[in-house]
C-alpha cells in the first residue's frame, strides 16, 4: 500500500518547491514507509510507502519501465504466479508487484487491467503518446481522485492536495450530499464539482484537450457453475472463500481481523485459522478486535464472539462503546482538525483505541466482513429467485418455489408474483419502498433535483437481459462500491482495510451459482452456512439476524440537545437549498419524544452540517459573501466542532 500524488502541466512547466514540500508533508502522514519522486517535462509524481508485504520493501516507485512508461502502483496483486506463467518473460527473482504490473502493461497494454486480480489502484504515465491512465480493480476499495483544467492535470490517492493547495474554492457536489443522505453517491463523484473519482472497473485517460472514461472489464452473466449434488456446491465454496481470506494474509506483519458476533466476521477468522494451520499464510499471527456495548438490549455481542476466541484459544483485543456514552454525540462527533468529507467523523476514544490495538501488536492489515450480508444471501427474499423462473418459462419450478416462499413468508402466493412482476417496471411507474423514499425535511426543489441519488439509484430488472439474480448481484454490488467510495484514508491511524467477501473470484462463484444454492425458504445464507458447518462455532451460525443497537441516537440527541437546537437556527446545508431546517427540528423533537422514525438520514444530515462548517473555516468552498460572513459569526457562537 502507498499514496501517490502527481501533476502534468501540460506546457511542461516545473512544479514550485515550497507546493512540492507542502504535498510531500501531506503525504507523509499517509505513507510513513520512505518517499521517492519522479520529475520530468512538466510531469511530477510523488509515492510515500506503507509496507504490508515483504516484496513492497523492494519496490522502487514511481516504477520506471524500460520503454520510459512511470507507473505508480497502490495495491496487492492477488495472481502473481499465474501472471507470471503467462507473461512467459525473465523476471529478477525478487521481483515485486509493481514488476509484474510493468510487464503485462508492457505486454498487453490496457488490456492487462482485466488480469490484475487484487485489491489496486495505479496510475501510468506514457511520455511517448503523452497520455496519462488512472485505473482501478473492479471492486474498487482503493482510492484514487484527480481534476483537470486547460493547463493541467492533477491526481491523488487522497483529497487532501486536490482541495486544500487548489489555491481556488470549490463548489459543493449536491449529488454527492444527496447521495451520502441516501445509500451513498456514485462512485465518479467526490464532496466536490471538479474533482472526480476514479470508478471501479474503469480506466481514465487524459492528455491535452481529451478525457475519457470506460469501463474495461464486467462480470460475466453467461458463467454458470451447475453441480449435482449440494455437496459439490459447498466444496467449491469452501475452496473459493479460504482463497479469498488466505490473499488478505499475505503480509509480513500481524493480521488483524474484526470480530463481532456476526457470522460475516466469525467466519473470516475461522477460515483464517484454518488457512495458517495448514502453512498457506505468510502473516505470522492473526489478532483480532471486537466492539461492544452492554448498554444496548440488542447488541449484546459478548457471548458470541467469546465462543470464536474459545475456539482458536486466543482473547483478543476488547472496546467497550457503552462506556462511552459521553461521546454518543452527534454535533461534537467531528474531532478531525479538518475534515474534507463527511466520512471522516468517528468516536475519538473509541479510535484512540483502536490505534493503540494496531500500534501494540503491530497490526497494518485490518479483515472486515463487510458485503458477507449482500453477498451470502443475508436478506432472503425470494423475488430475484422467482424473476428468474418467470424469464426463462419454468412454470412448474414456479408454481413449487411459490408455495414454499408463500408458507415462508407468510403471504399469498400472487402477492409474491405481483412483486416479483413490479420488478420489471420503471421505479418511476411503481415507485420506491418506504425505507428508501426521501426524508420530508428536505427541500422539495432539492429532492426533485436528485431524486435518483436521494432513492438509492434505482433500477429494473431488464426483462431481456442477464438472469434477474445476475442482475440484481450487480446492482447490489454496485451499492457496495458507492459504500467503500466513501470510506477515506485517515492520516492519524495508517492500516489497509481489505473484504474477503469482495474478493472478485469469490464474487463470480456466487454470481455464477443458481440463486437457490445461496437463499432457501427456510434458510438465509444457506450455502455459508451449510459449508461453514465443521469450522464456526454453530451458535454463531445458527444464531438469529443481529439487531442493530438503537438506543445510542436518543443518548446522543439527549446529550447535544442544546447544540442540535442551536444548529437549526443557523443551517448552512438550509441556505444552500438542502434542508428545511423547520421540518428538521420537528424531526429532532419527534425523535427526542422516541417516535418512530429512520435514524440514518437525519444523523448523516447532522453530520453533513459538521463538515460544511469545517469547509466554511477552511475557506475551500464558495458561498455568497453575505451569506458567508452571517454563517461565520453563527459558527463562531454556540457551535461545537
Amino acid at each position: 500500500m502507498g499514496v501517490q500524488f502527481g501533476r502534468w502541466h501540460f506546457e511542461g512547466e516545473p512544479l514550485p518547491q515550497h507546493y512540492i514540500r507542502k504535498v510531500a508533508a501531506t503525504l507523509a502522514r499517509y505513507g510513513p514507509d520512505g518517499n521517492s519522486s519522479f520529475s520530468k517535462d512538466g510531469v511530477n509524481i510523488l509515492y510515500h510507502a506503507f509496507h504490508t508485504t515483504k516484496e513492497s520493501r523492494r519496490e522502487t516507485q514511481p516504477y520506471i519501465s524500460n520503454s520510459g512508461t512511470v507507473i505508480t502502483w497502490d495495491g496487492r496483486l492477488d495472481n502473481r504466479a499465474e501472471l507470471i506463467s503467462e507473461l512467459r518473460v525473465s523476471l529478477a527473482f525478487n521481483f515485486t508487484d509493481v514488476d509484474i504490473v510493468s510487464a503485462a502493461y508492457e505486454k498487453w497494454g490496457q488490456g492487462c487491467f482485466a488480469k490484475l486480480i487484487g485489491d489496486w489502484a495505479l496510475s501510468i504515465w506514457n511520455p511517448i503518446e503523452r497520455t496519462l491512465i488512472l485505473a482501478k480493480d473492479p471492486i474498487g476499495p482503493r482510492l484514487l481522485y484527480y481534476s483537470f483544467d486547460n493547463n493541467q492535470v492533477t491526481w491523488c490517492s487522497i483529497l487532501d492536495p486536490l482541495v486544500l493547495f487548489a489555491d481556488k474554492a470549490f463548489d459543493i457536489c449536491e449529488e454527492y450530499i444527496a447521495g451520502w443522505l441516501s445509500a451513498y453517491p456514485a462512485t465518479n463523484l467526490t464532496p466536490y464539482l471538479g474533482i472526480h473519482a476514479v470508478p471501479p472497473s474503469s480506466c481514465v485517460s487524459l492528455k491535452y484537450g481529451k478525457h475519457t472514461v470506460k469501463q474495461y472489464w464486467d462480470f460475466d452473466p453467461g458463467n454458470r457453475i451447475s453441480y449435482r449434488t449440494d455437496a459439490d456446491y459447498e466444496e467449491h465454496f469452501r475452496a473459493v472463500f479460504a482463497s479469498a481470506v488466505q490473499r488478505r494474509l499475505r503480509s509480513d506483519t500481524p493480521v488483524l481481523a474484526e470480530l463481532s458476533g456476526g457470522r460475516d466476521s466469525a467466519s473470516i477468522v475461522c477460515m483464517a485459522d484454518t488457512v495458517i494451520a495448514r502453512g498457506e499464510a505468510e502473516t505470522p499471527r492473526l489478532d483480532t478486535i471486537s466492539y461492544y456495548d452492554n448498554s444496548e438490549p440488542n447488541w449484546n455481542e459478548v457471548p458470541y464472539f467469546t465462543k470464536v476466541e474459545e475456539k482458536r484459544g486466543r482473547i483478543g483485543w476488547h472496546i467497550d462503546i457503552s462506556s462511552q456514552d459521553s461521546e454518543k454525540t452527534f454535533v461534537g462527533s467531528c474531532q478531525l482538525p479538518y475534515c474534507l468529507a463527511p466520512t471522516n467523523i468517528r468516536n475519538g476514544r473509541a479510535f484512540e483505541q483502536v490505534r493503540m490495538c494496531l500500534e501494540s501488536q503491530g497490526n497494518r492489515i485490518v479483515l472486515s466482513g463487510i458485503g458477507g450480508d449482500e453477498v451470502m444471501g443475508g436478506v432472503p427474499i425470494p423475488t430475484p429467485e422467482l424473476q428468474d423462473l418467470l424469464m426463462t418459462a419454468r412454470f412448474g419450478m414456479l408454481a413449487h418455489q411459490l408455495k414454499a416462499w408463500a408458507l415462508q413468508r407468510r403471504k399469498p402466493w400472487f402477492h409474491l408474483v405481483l412483486e416479483g412482476a413490479l420488478g420489471f417496471c420503471p421505479p418511476a411507474l411503481v415507485g420506491v419502498p418506504k425505507h428508501m423514499r426521501p426524508a420530508p425535511w428536505l427541500k422539495s426543489s432539492f429532492v426533485s433535483r436528485h431524486w435518483a441519488a436521494l432513492t438509492g439509484y434505482p433500477h429494473r430488472v431488464n426483462l431481456f437481459g442477464p438472469l434477474a439474480s445476475f442482475q440484481d448481484n450487480l446492482s447490489t454490488l454496485n451499492g457496495l462500491r458507492r459504500q467503500l467510495g466513501t470510506k477515506l484514508l485517515a492520516g492519524d491511524c495508517i492500516y489497509e482495510k481489505s473484504y474477503p467477501y469482495l474478493d472478485r473470484t469469490l464474487l463470480e462463484f456466487m454470481y455464477a451459482i443458481p440463486r437457490e444454492q445461496s437463499v432457501r425458504p427456510t434458510q438465509r445464507r444457506s450455502l455459508m452456512r451449510r459449508a461453514l458447518a465443521a469450522s464456526v462455532p454453530l451458535e454463531i451460525l445458527n444464531r438469529k439476524r443481529k439487531s442493530s443497537a438503537s438506543r445510542a441516537p436518543l443518548v446522543g440527541l439527549s446529550a447535544d440537545w442544546a447544540n442540535l437546537l442551536q444548529m437549526t437556527q443557523q443551517m448552512i446545508s438550509s441556505s444552500l437549498a438542502i434542508v428545511d431546517s423547520k421540518h428538521f427540528l420537528n424531526a429532532l423533537q419527534n425523535a427526542r419524544r422516541g417516535e418512530e422514525l429512520c435514524w440514518l438520514p437525519l444523523i448523516r444530515a447532522i453530520h453533513i452540517e459538521n463538515w460544511l462548517r469545517n469547509l466554511l473555516r477552511l475557506g475551500v468552498v464558495t458561498f455568497d459573501t453575505g451569506e458567508k460572513q452571517r454563517l461565520t459569526q453563527a459558527s463562531a457562537h454556540g457551535w461545537r466542532s
